[in-house]
């Protein structure tokens, strides 16, 4: 299951951890060290991303996969058609539609979220590993192009200066 996962994703996989996010990415840094090259990096972490995650995008990237297409229906089952009301000061709501949203205690939610950042490196440049909803986006900087290019990276992915 895990080939259509990219390969700097180290969350919530068989033989990749935090960890190994780690070692890949000071490896990479020392490599740059020892080539008397500086190395930028920025730590991204995407608040509350279990809870921001849009149903129609990790059905529709794991529907595309060769998972058998009776776990996409029970993945749609599990998402689509839930609903929530909240009561505040003893008066009960009406009652919404949730359209985002995975659970974080199972094992269906991190596959899930997964899924949804999975493409989060197409048309990025620069290096990129993650974990699960942690991001370290780094490049090389030989010169100020380098510096450029990884701002415009940082723009594709909605970040912004």
């Amino acid at each position: 299951m895990s080939r259509w996962l990219h390969e700097g994703q180290h969350g919530f996989r068989r033989g990749y951890s935090c960890l190994s996010r780690l070692v890949t990415v000071c490896q990479d840094i020392a490599d740059s060290l020892d080539e008397g090259v500086r190395t930028d990096a920025i730590i991204i972490d995407f608040s509350k991303a279990f809870d921001l995650v849009a149903h129609d995008r990790p059905l529709t990237i794991i529907a595309v996969t060769r998972v058998k297409w009776r776990v996409v229906v029970c993945i749609k089952e599990l998402l689509l058609g839930s609903s929530q009301r909240v009561t505040v000061d003893g008066k009960l709501s009406e009652e919404v539609i949730v359209t985002s949203g995975v659970p974080q205690k199972n094992v269906l939610g991190p596959l899930l979220l997964l899924a949804y950042v999975n493409d989060i490196w197409r048309n990025i440049e620069s290096n990129i590993r993650l974990f699960a909803d942690d991001c370290i986006i780094y490049r090389k900087v030989m010169d100020s192009s380098d510096v450029v290019k990884l701002q415009k990276d940082l723009s594709r992915m909605g970040i912004r200066k």
